[in-house]
């Protein structure tokens, strides 16, 4: 049996118990789950191990890869650059980063790249991988390159571009990379243990990933055999040239090795967000309110940020999905404690996210990736945060 360290405050003791199943009846190999409520931390705990090749234990300063969670840390640097006046989200990205016009982009405003509107989730020509942590060639080419759909028309997730595509903004407006400036502007004043771009110096608690393969994998059973309801996604998987495929295919070659120093210390804004459960519940908890004399947003800059943009079927995931300007919002596949709720899930079951009706803040984040409708770790933990509030 898996043990538990760290804290519950009364009252949120079927968290703890969540967190314990998931490491019994579902998978987790090491894992942390955070959850602060009014601006307090009321849940803090970690188990397992952070490395299954050498057992390693998990500890409470252990660091996990949390992958497209990261775009919430991304989307609140922007965020902070409109509240300033440095920003206008409206303002086309050509008011900013002049090479974007090019192929019909002149028109595009900030928010569609922030909502997943703007049709820019691949590439016609991927880039060499070694270039696209250079950050500069992935970023000219996503200047020149050609929306896939007509810009506003339609949302896909745009899972690696959004990065450099809303980090290259932050980069232009703020003279900093965008790892640099959550670093200096929200990392430091909140102590965060969290990192887009790591130091070198960390990477000794960094946790090793996991990839639990699914017991059947449906790309390679007769599409006939396919459930009817995921025979549209399924068979988007098995066609190279969807858009499915290619929104996670914009480097050469398309896998990345995400356990890899060179990966971890390039700043990937969409996808390699590395720190600790407590760090990135922190920062929702002073999105929604104040955290030791610290609130990153004011309450008006909030609820415009958080405030629906893109909803329906989308474009790359063929599910029914819910934007911001960019947060995730709660839907029946992606639940979060309340349908006010705002933040953002990563490959294989992160989750962090803000409930300001409820005061909530939360983030899970383990090391072994299982993903699909299986994988329900996250989703227990949030229905037990819901239980405790009852």
């Amino acid at each position: 049996m898996t043990t538990i360290h760290g804290e519950v405050a009364a009252g949120f003791e079927p968290v703890r118990e969540a967190f314990a199943a998931n490491f019994s009846q579902h998978g987790d190999i090491g894992a942390a789950v955070c959850v602060y409520h009014h601006g307090r931390p009321v849940v803090d705990l970690w188990g397992g191990v952070a490395d299954a090749e050498t057992g390693r234990p998990w500890t409470r300063d252990t660091l996990q890869l949390v992958y497209s969670a990261t775009k919430g840390a991304t989307a609140t640097a922007a965020h902070m650059l409109a509240e300033r006046g440095a920003l206008d989200l409206d303002a086309p990205v050509a008011t900013y980063w002049p090479e974007f016009a090019a192929n019909g982009k002149a028109d595009i405003p900030v928010r569609w790249l922030l909502s997943h509107r703007a049709g820019l989730i691949a590439l016609d020509q991927p880039i060499p991988l070694d270039e696209a942590l250079a950050w500069h060639p992935m970023t000219a080419a996503l200047a020149a390159q050609c929306p896939l759909w007509t810009p506003g028309t339609a949302h896909g997730y745009h899972g690696r571009t959004w990065g450099w595509l809303v980090g290259e903004v932050i980069r232009r407006v703020s003279g900093r990379t965008p790892g640099h400036f959550f670093a200096e502007e929200i990392a430091a004043p909140l102590g965060l243990d969290f990192f887009i771009g790591l130091p070198t110096r960390e990477r000794h608690r960094v946790s090793r990933m996991s990839y639990q393969r699914p017991a059947v994998d449906l790309t390679t059973v007769p599409a006939e055999s396919v459930p009817e309801e995921v025979r549209e996604l399924v068979a988007a998987w098995r066609d190279p040239n969807s858009f499915s495929n290619r929104a996670f295919a914009v480097t050469d070659p398309a896998e990345i090795d995400f356990d890899s120093p060179e990966v971890q210390a390039a700043e990937l804004p969409s996808s390699n967000g590395i720190g600790t459960a407590h760090a990135l519940a922190r920062m929702y908890a002073a999105l929604i309110g104040e955290v030791d004399g610290v609130r990153l947003l004011a309450p008006e800059t909030l609820a415009a940020a958080t405030k629906e943009q893109a909803s329906g079927k989308d474009q790359v995931m063929l599910i029914p999905s819910r934007f911001s300007t960019g947060y995730m919002l709660s839907t029946e596949t992606n639940p979060m404690t309340d349908r006010s709720s705002f933040g953002h899930t990563g490959r294989g079951g992160s989750l962090g996210f803000a409930d300001p009706r409820q005061g909530i803040a939360f983030s899970y984040a383990m090391n072994n990736v299982i993903g699909g409708a299986d994988d329900m770790r996250a989703h227990t933990l949030v229905e037990a945060v819901r239980r405790s509030l009852t």
